[in-house]
């Protein structure tokens, strides 16, 4: 089997255009895919290079193999199966600020470079007041990418044809908006100068996205036969699903920079990425979050299992069509129908989606994705959505730890969020892990023991759970 590099792979290079701030298995999955078809059908002739944003990554496993990696791409599309695998050669390399820091700031010294995207999770932008200009380097992505912007002003004296567009990936509303609050915060804490906010203004665009492609990721079930069809070593395998849209709320000149409606690709530049946003998080990414840790603690391991299992397949439906639909304001023939795909694209055959691999930053997510349709849904009908509430005791019984059988569950979250359910569970209360969940104001901005009645179900659920396991926790919700 030959090792993976741009020797052995005889790869195209292209110049650095793109920072990408993230190397998980979304990016290269949806982004890094949607560069190399516009390389391939216009002439955008960009690379990338991966910033890290986080200690711990993937970078070195990056760089071992020149950047590249294949993707296996599963799905009917219209109406027809596929199941293709391609080598996307569009990483160049890789960077660790935290161990090459000098590297990453020179990233603002190139005049090539163009375009900012990330994918931080819901968690990433997020203003952190304990960063400092000098860190090498800042914590939170926005103080990373202000640290960037400013190098970049004053490296070429405030040039106003140097500034970057902004492309964040991270599934909140408003992202750009709420990425470019924070990085008004920095230059007011750093005291970066009047100057510097304006060609940040003026030279620079951070414009809100949403993104949609269901990613499994790395296909360890079937990973000898990738790599025998292949031909190569390649441990950076990904998996996605057919279906793609990108929405991006920009003008038409960052279209025509950025080509990717022009390469046959589902790519929309539009006035506002609204209506798209509220309906796909709420309808997809909603049940995504709450099905994984219920699926999880039923026995289940993919999200097709979940939507297949005869009890908790009736659970992901109820908090469908009978619990978030409720609570969105398109007409309902068009949300029934949006909903329906989603089902589909949730039982595709040809995507083995581990719902431990959604179950990543499971608070931050039910915050964005379910927490609003909960409210939304008691201020309408008068009564708390069991389906949701359900969920959110699944993620904190999954939270605890333990073992599922002869595996262990490894909750992977804000070290804070875990220190705190450890704390919390250790009581051996499920009323005081309900309480102080709902009362950790650093997760959810606010006391959700203001919910009426939310802690009560919640101390209801998680003591079933406990005492009876998660199938009849689902089973009395479905009756």
């Amino acid at each position: 089997m030959k090792t993976l590099n741009r020797k052995t792979a005889g790869a195209a290079s292209y110049p650095d255009k793109v920072i990408q701030f993230g190397e998980g298995n979304f990016l290269r999955a949806f982004v890094d895919w949607i560069i190399w078809k516009m390389n391939q059908t216009t002439d955008f002739n960009g690379g990338v290079v991966v910033v890290q944003p986080i200690d711990r990554g993937m970078v070195d496993m990056l760089n071992a193999q020149d950047g590249l990696y294949h993707l296996n791409l599963q799905g009917i599309d219209k109406g027809e199966a596929v199941d293709s695998i391609d080598m996307i050669d569009v990483i160049n390399r890789g960077i660790n600020p935290y161990r090459d820091f000098g590297q990453y700031m020179e990233l603002a010294e190139n005049p090539d470079i163009r375009f900012v995207i990330s994918n931080t999770t819901e968690a990433g932008i997020t203003f952190d007041p304990s960063c400092r200009l000098d860190d090498r380097p800042a914590s939170s992505y926005p103080g990373k990418l202000t640290q960037l912007l400013y190098h970049r002003y004053r490296h070429f004296n405030g040039d106003p044809g140097k500034g970057f567009i902004i492309l964040p990936c991270e599934l909140i509303f408003l992202n750009g908006k709420e990425l470019k609050k924070c990085i008004y915060q920095y230059i007011d804490l750093w005291n970066l100068g009047e100057d510097f906010k304006k060609w940040f203004e003026t030279a620079c665009g951070v414009y809100c996205t949403l993104v949609d492609r269901i990613v499994p990721g790395y296909p360890k079930d079937n990973i000898n036969e990738i790599v025998e069809r292949i031909g190569y070593d390649d441990k950076l395998v990904d998996k996605g699903e057919i279906f793609h849209l990108w929405v991006i709320e920009a003008p038409a000149e960052v279209a025509e920079e950025f080509p990717a409606d022009k390469a046959g690709l589902n790519v929309l530049f539009v006035p506002s990425e609204a209506p798209y946003h509220e309906r796909k998080v709420t309808l997809l990414n909603g049940p995504h979050t709450v099905l994984s840790p219920v699926g999880y603690l039923s026995g289940l391991d993919t999200v097709k299992e979940c939507v297949e299992d005869p009890q908790v397949g009736k659970y992901v439906k109820k908090v469908m069509f009978e619990e978030l639909l409720e609570t969105l304001n398109l007409p309902k023939p068009e949300l029934e129908a949006f909903a329906d795909s989603v089902l589909e694209r949730f039982v595709n055959p040809y995507v083995k989606h581990f719902v431990t691999s959604i179950m990543l930053n499971s608070f931050p997510k039910f915050k964005t994705r379910d927490l609003p349709g909960l409210k939304t849904y008691l201020e309408r009908k008068g009564e708390l959505p069991e389906g949701l509430v359900l969920g959110l005791a699944g993620i904190v019984t999954y939270y605890r730890g333990g073992m599922r059988g002869d595996v262990e569950i490894v909750p992977n979250d804000d070290a804070a969020i875990v220190a705190l359910l450890k704390d919390l569970w250790q009581s051996g209360d499920v009323r005081k892990v309900a309480e102080g969940v709902l009362a950790a104001e650093f997760i959810w901005g606010e006391d959700l023991n203001d919910i009426p009645g939310l802690a009560d179900k919640l101390t209801f659920f998680l003591g079933l759970i406990d005492k009876e396991g998660m199938r009849a926790a689902v089973q009395t919700v479905i009756d």
